[in-house]
């Protein structure tokens, strides 16, 4: 089985540096875990993706936080 690369936003803020999501493309999906309980991971298609951040910017979704 292939290493999985993590790969954070260079966004990601934080005093200890994990408070951030971190993504690991695949040749068909992504997987998106919490850095700081990376053994929960969600695993989508790159549209679905998309969508959910298409949505988020555009407010679809309420006030998130």
């Amino acid at each position: 089985m292939k290493s999985v690369q993590w790969q954070k936003s260079s966004f990601s803020g934080g005093t200890t540096g994990n408070e951030c999501l971190e993504l690991a493309p695949g040749a068909d999906r992504i997987r998106i875990r919490e850095s700081d309980d990376p053994g929960v991971v969600v695993t989508t298609t790159p549209g679905s993706l998309r969508a959910l951040i298409r949505g988020i910017k555009a407010g679809d979704f309420g006030r998130l936080g």
